[in-house]
């Protein structure tokens, strides 16, 4: 395995390797890797010749300075998981590096960077289309890799790749979960020991909520979700949205689309956590 710092380099290297009909496949990071970055590295791995991976925290994503600082980082551990899961190279370059000159890219998303994490995070998604373009634009891979459970992102990328027509195909691969269903994250590493205790009750009441389909409406059900949550002292739920799997379109009733999606975004103390589910409606 390689590990380039500089993009210069890394284009050049790949330049080299597309010459040899190598396929190139991409996995954009932000290091802190747990299993389910290793399952999307060995998917890649699975598909294509070579496999990149990125390890960058990007500041231009962050609205609050105090969660950029207490990031994870930890790269040498993640050269490793990555060097074991089969990737090929290893990007890991500085900010100056992403940013040699401010990023001041305004990208129009409609409504689709408005709702939901985007009502509360905003600049969020700005920051992300910034960072991963620059990515694409210095990999310039066949296929790139993202997880579902970042729902909304994985939306926003796929629109941005058809705005700015990048000639990438986007795999969305299905979330890695704990055993006891807690969704896998970077920001777990932060939680306190009661805190990792409650927090599998997010995904367990989103699973019971997808069964009330038909019986519940969907204001009944985001107002249950959101107390059964709320009920247990140390988390509490920042905001929970039933929408159009396709547009985030918020949604009045359960006729209004074949295939909805719950998002969901919970403080536990000073982590956010966020997961959602996908109600089949047809």
């Amino acid at each position: 395995m390689i590990v380039f710092e500089r993009a210069e380099g890394l284009t050049k290297y790949i330049e080299l390797l597309k010459a040899k009909k190598h396929t190139i496949g991409f996995v954009p990071t932000m290091g802190a890797l747990h299993e389910g970055h290793i399952a999307l590295i060995e998917q890649a791995v699975s598909e294509n010749t070579t496999v990149v991976v990125s390890v960058f925290v990007n500041p231009t994503q962050f609205n609050d300075k105090k969660d950029l600082e207490n990031y994870p980082r930890m790269p040498h551990d993640d050269f490793e998981k990555c060097e074991n899961a089969g990737a090929t190279i290893v990007f890991a370059p500085s900010v100056e590096e992403i940013y040699p000159e401010p990023d001041t890219r305004l990208f129009d998303f409609g409504n689709l960077d408005k709702v939901m994490e985007g009502e509360h995070r905003p600049g969020h998604f700005n920051g992300v289309a910034q960072v991963v373009s620059r990515l694409f634009s210095i990999v310039n891979p066949h296929k790139a890799y993202f997880g579902k459970k970042d729902f909304q992102q994985l939306a926003i990328i796929k629109r941005m790749v058809e705005m700015l027509s990048i000639p990438v195909e986007i795999i969305s691969c299905n979330t890695v979960r704990e055993p006891d269903g807690l969704a896998k994250s970077s920001r777990n590493l932060l939680l306190s020991k009661e805190h990792r205790a409650s927090a599998p009750l997010i995904y367990k009441t989103l699973t019971e909520a997808r069964n009330f389909k038909g019986e519940k409406s969907v204001k009944e059900t985001i107002k249950w979700v959101e107390g059964q949550i709320n009920a247990d002292t140390i988390l509490k739920v920042e905001y929970f949205a039933i929408a159009d799997s396709k547009t985030l379109e918020p949604i009045s009733n359960w006729t209004d689309t074949n295939e909805a999606v719950g998002c969901i975004a919970v403080w536990a103390g000073k982590v956010r956590l966020i997961d959602n589910i996908v109600f089949n409606l047809k």
